[in-house]
């Protein structure tokens, strides 16, 4: 297993700082920040209801598997299923992750991805569902609010079946623009251009599904306190 990630001491506080700047504005050097292939625990994931969370072994190796229903509600609208890898504070970045579907199949089968996160009710997610509508296989923002849908494009919905999956996120703070792929890494599925989170963590999960987590791997730029 191969776990990368900035000094703990340094790291420490970020995920609480109210004011920072990100150094977006400066050509991302995309150094790998974080990276988590599960197999020495699950011990730096911050989830939303613990008990939905497990590590499991598979004939590859470890994956993080979220199990079941949270016993989580926000106070607004948005996923119950929310694990956070909250050590890094990012501003630009890319983030990798292999995931599973587990859930029978229906039109809002889904598993999300988060990020630009501050706290519960100030952060962005991707929702991979498998047919699209305006609550369905879309780029989401939070704030303050009830989820609100900010893609700018989407596809008729995610091909869900009961294989692995290649997904990532991209960010670029100075333009705001994000961008969602699909196995298919030189074409976006999903894009969205919103500046109104410049940093935050960013982490996995589901809006009330189930699925697997794997080969986690997050690239980007360290969002730093304002002096």
């Amino acid at each position: 297993m191969r776990i990368t990630r900035m000094s703990a001491g340094w790291l420490a506080g970020l995920a609480a700082l109210a004011a920072v700047t990100s150094l977006a504005g400066r050509p991302a050097p995309m150094a790998l920040l974080f990276r988590d292939d599960f197999e020495q625990g699950i011990e730096h994931w911050r989830p939303t209801d613990p008990a939905a969370w497990k590590l499991e072994q598979s004939p590859a190796g470890g994956i993080y598997r979220l199990v079941g229903a949270s016993q989580y509600r926000p106070k607004h609208r948005s996923p119950y299923n929310i694990a956070l890898a909250s050590q890094v504070l990012v501003g630009d970045f890319q983030l990798d992750v292999q995931v599973r579907s587990t859930k029978r199949d229906y039109d809002h089968r889904d598993l999300c991805l988060i990020f630009g996160y501050q706290d519960p009710d100030h952060f962005y997610y991707v929702h991979f569902g498998k047919k699209t509508d305006d609550h369905a296989n879309q780029i989401f923002i939070v704030d303050g609010a009830p989820r609100t849908k900010i893609s700018t494009k989407t596809t008729p919905g995610t091909p869900w079946d009961d294989a692995w999956h290649h997904v990532r996120v991209t960010r670029n703070v100075a333009t705001g623009e994000i961008a969602v792929y699909f196995d298919d890494l030189t074409a976006p599925v999903m894009t969205a251009t919103d500046k109104t989170f410049a940093w935050g963590v960013v982490g996995v999960g589901s809006f009330d599904d189930t699925g697997d987590f794997d080969d986690f791997e997050l690239r980007g730029t360290i969002a730093r306190p304002k002096k």
